[in-house]
């Protein structure tokens, strides 16, 4: 049952306080959506986002583009299936990798399950540094240290999303209920017990949704890995772009569109079963 306040029944010096109170609380708000509209537009004015004539000068450029890719050619689809393949398996393996890993680092880098603050600081810093690197970055170092093929595609996703993973596991461990945690410490549960059976089953669902998420993004990403010489699609993509072949180009990107489609409809039966 809610209570209903009066404000006009309140003394005048009472209300005059309450009402001074939400003009600047409103104040407050105004300033601070202007500034960050003041932000968000010197950042579009210092990367030539609004300079219209720029822009404007550049569709000519894009409609014969989009003339030369026209229509689509499909005549290689024959060699395209290998590394469609190849792209789906390093996405899964990539995602599987992160998803180990991060359940080991999670827990040890959340503040209410970390044996020690030391520990709690360097998960952190290891989090910090695995999605400070980009994938790319990871793939040409990965290429150079095993060569080419899907295998250096594997390593730099999986390592990757170790940092991203990790960081939401860690997360969602660190907003648990106390209250099955403090009952199963007061029945003399091992800290091993009350992870297993107090905290694990709270954040499985997160757990699940946050590998379905970034088993999307790896395979949308696995596709830029062949750009660098790690094997997928992406590297059949770049050698058409390379010799110009703009028809083949528009139809490895359909494919890749549908494939993408797919994959994000698939995601989400696995979300709907892990709810």
């Amino acid at each position: 049952m809610s209570t209903h306040y009066d404000v006009q029944a309140l003394p005048a010096e009472q209300r005059e306080h309450i009402l001074r109170g939400f003009g600047l609380g409103w104040w407050r708000q105004l300033g601070q959506v202007a500034i960050v509209l003041g932000v968000v537009l010197l950042a579009c004015w210092y990367v030539g986002l609004l300079d219209a004539t720029t822009l404007l000068n550049g569709l000519p450029s894009i409609a014969t583009l989009a003339g030369e890719a026209m229509p689509p050619d499909f005549s290689g689809y024959r060699s395209w299936i290998r590394p469609l393949i190849d792209t789906l398996a390093m996405s899964i393996a990539g995602t599987a990798i992160a998803v180990v890993f991060s359940l080991v680092v999670a827990f040890v880098a959340a503040r209410n399950t970390a044996p020690h603050p030391l520990v709690f600081g360097v998960a952190r810093v290891l989090l910090n540094a695995l999605r400070s690197v980009p994938e790319l970055i990871m793939g040409i170092i990965f290429v150079a240290a095993v060569g080419f093929g899907a295998l250096p595609g594997v390593l730099a996703l999986g390592l990757h999303s170790i940092g991203m993973v990790g960081k939401f596991f860690a997360e969602a461990i660190e907003h648990v209920d106390e209250a099955p945690v403090e009952a199963a410490r007061a029945a003399g549960a091992t800290p091993m017990q009350v992870l297993l059976h107090a905290v694990l089953p709270q954040v499985t669902p997160q757990f699940a949704d946050v590998a379905i998420y970034r088993w999307e993004y790896n395979f949308r990403a696995s596709t830029v890995m062949g750009m660098v010489g790690a094997g997928g699609i992406g590297f059949e993509l770049m050698g058409s772009l390379r010799i110009m072949q703009y028809q083949e180009v528009a139809a490895i990107l359909l494919v890749i569109l549908a494939m993408v489609t797919l994959v994000d409809a698939f995601s989400g039966v696995l979300r709907k079963r892990f709810k």
